[in-house]
């Protein structure tokens, strides 16, 4: 029912939002220029690795070293304003029609924290990562990683298609006032560095 309510929801929210994902995607072009779209390796269901399609929000700004500024440096106004507005994520609705991703799941983080992982907290990959999820609702980027990673867990151990439509209605609350979208001091959150303690 889950897979069948989020490929039904997904297009119609396609079909819905054409104008605004056209719309996104000419302005990103004129602003920051191409790729229009942002892709990266992300792990899912069971820590499988997909391609997660997000609308680009920073430009390639490189240092004289070659390498790409730190993305304080590289994330314009207009970028922040994709961000907060979670814009930017409306290209996962295709992640969701592939089947990389669920509307409603735990939020895909980058592929290097796999190995950080205690035993509980990879427990978030027992389900399709979502495009939002408890945590987000919950928080999102201003709670630390503990508390997020218990609530990954909990949406796991409790999920059902009630709790997942609160969630997405909860979600379009937390869009409209813009809570929680960075950790203090930085752009989104700091970096996940492991788990001081193996929980049983």
């Amino acid at each position: 029912m889950k897979r069948v309510f989020d490929i039904f929801a997904a297009l119609v929210a396609l079909v819905f939002l054409l104008p605004v994902i056209l719309l996104v995607a000419v302005l990103i072009r004129v602003k920051l220029g191409s790729p229009i779209l942002f892709t990266q390796d992300r792990p899912g269901l069971d820590g499988k690795i997909f391609k997660m399609m997000k609308f680009r929000s920073m430009l390639d700004a490189k240092g004289k070293d070659g390498n790409l500024l730190p993305d304080a440096q590289r994330l314009t106004p207009f970028g922040k304003f994709l961000r907060s507005t979670s814009l930017d994520e409306l290209p996962g609705l295709f992640n969701v029609i592939k089947g990389d991703m669920s509307l409603v799941g735990p939020r895909p983080l980058l592929v290097q924290y796999l190995p950080l992982y205690n035993s509980e907290q990879a427990r978030r990959h027992d389900v399709r990562p979502g495009i939002t999820g408890w945590a987000q609702v919950n928080g999102r980027n201003a709670i630390s990683w503990e508390d997020k990673f218990k609530l990954d867990v909990w949406y796991v151990d409790n999920r059902s298609f009630w709790l997942d439509l609160k969630i997405l209605l909860l979600t379009v609350k937390k869009v409209f006032v813009r809570e929680g979208i960075s950790a203090e001091g930085h752009v989104t959150i700091e970096p996940f560095k492991g788990s001081s303690n193996e929980l049983k």
